[in-house]
């Protein structure tokens, strides 16, 4: 089968508004966390999360395009247009009739459904609904609209496995690239879910973090007082293609994709496996996948969403697999720093996994002062600074509602 090379990234998120800047915050350690602007939270249990900062679309896009697009799917197209200028991909020369767009999103347009039905049932005179309503709520709209900015006429949806959506997206465009049926692909996600739906309900599940007094600590992953995730929003983008191709054509290439997992826990409909039970198996199958043994990964790129059992789950998993190895795992937890975006967090992850394999750098876990006694011997957590490590295999985990786990296994790429 084909290999398949990472040649440009894009991202927007709580901690920086392209990959230079969420780099360089997630290497020093800072929170995006802070009281939520885009809402009275007046009446709601949690009232802060992990928004865009220095941010507005009106520098990105013209009024009437915004009035057509759910931000979600404006979000996909910002990251993506810094994806492809990073990527110096020149499309006039491409096919693009192989050049395909796999994108996620675990909610879609829930702010536009959300404001849509507020003004339904304030009206008196009727329904009157928006005539961009259905597509702007679409989770499959972002990987149109890409296809359409830039003509990129390949395999083209999207992927919609809650919390590991995106990693699903980039196994997706991964797997087609190896078997052929594609030259190039643009995988990642886009989420928007910083609403009065989102936080209420996520609220009504006891999921999200209430340290209304210090948000900055609130995102504590595998802490012995952890009280839930942090939201977070933006979108995370990959530039995927056939290595020999991207070659060819001098391309920079940031690392290799050399396997991937998937699997359900079938255990609950919101609660992952106690013993992780779905999570090691698709970590095993991305081992498998890559042709490796599980000593051979120097970072992990932990889910840890700081929920109290999720958490747990993840741990058992790590601990089941790799067992008290002699070598030291590296892991880290951006989500302690970026909130969680949901269906966007495994692409957002993806790139920063990415920059620790080029940068020979792991970012650091924040605010866990103390660890759960669970932590698996043998495991570093990073606490608090980054540090300097060579790594030549790494993974990406990713878990969501309904069961799913998604893995992603990248390696450092040297000339050969």
């Amino acid at each position: 089968m084909k290999r398949v090379a990472v040649t440009g990234m894009g991202a927007l998120t709580p901690i920086g508004n392209n990959v230079k800047d969420f780099w360089t915050s997630l290497t020093a350690g800072k929170s995006g966390a802070g009281p939520i602007t885009k809402f009275d939270t007046t009446h709601f249990k949690t009232k802060f999360a992990c928004e865009l900062k220095d941010f507005e679309l009106e520098t990105h896009f013209d009024r009437k395009t915004i009035r057509k697009n759910d931000p979600f799917t404006l979000y996909s197209l910002i990251v993506c247009e810094e994806a492809l200028k990073d990527s110096a991909i020149d499309l006039e020369k491409e096919d693009v009739n192989k050049f395909g767009v796999v994108w996620a999103s675990g909610n879609g347009g829930i702010s536009t459904f959300e404001q849509e039905v507020i003004e339904y049932a304030k009206s008196s005179i009727g329904p009157r609904f928006s005539p961009f309503f259905i597509p702007k709520i679409l989770s499959d709209t972002p990987s149109g609209a890409i296809a359409l900015r830039y003509g990129l006429r390949g395999i083209n949806y999207c992927t919609v496995s809650a919390c590991a959506s995106s990693t699903s997206a980039i196994m997706d465009a991964f797997n087609y690239i190896r078997w052929g049926k594609a030259k190039q692909m643009i995988a990642g996600g886009s989420e928007a879910p910083i609403t009065q739906a989102g936080i209420g309900g996520f609220n009504a599940m006891k999921a999200l973090s209430t340290r209304n007094d210090d948000p900055a600590t609130a995102s504590r992953p595998f802490d012995t007082d952890r009280d839930g995730f942090v939201m977070g929003e933006g979108a995370g983008a990959i530039i995927l293609e056939e290595l020999e191709h991207a070659r060819a054509r001098g391309a920079k290439i940031y690392a290799e994709v050399v396997g991937c997992g998937m699997s359900n826990d079938a255990y609950h409909s919101t609660a992952t496996h106690p013993e992780g039970l779905g999570a090691k198996l698709a970590i095993e199958m991305a081992l498998e996948d890559a042709q490796i043994a599980p000593q051979e990964i120097d970072y992990i790129n932990l889910h840890a969403t700081s929920t109290p059992v999720g958490d747990l789950s993840e741990l058992s998993a790590i601990k089941n697999l790799f067992g008290e190895s002699e070598k030291t795992i590296q892991t880290s937890a951006p989500k302690s720093m970026t909130g969680h975006l949901l269906g966007a967090a495994g692409a957002i992850e993806a790139v920063a996994t990415v920059k620790s394999v080029e940068e020979a750098t792991i970012s650091p876990t924040i605010n866990t002062t103390n660890l759960d006694a669970e932590f698996p011997k043998g495991v570093d957590i990073t606490p608090n600074q980054s540090i300097k490590k060579e790594i030549i295999y790494a993974i990406s985990n990713t878990f969501g509602f309904g069961g799913h786990n998604a893995i992603a296994l990248f390696k450092k790429w040297t000339e050969g």
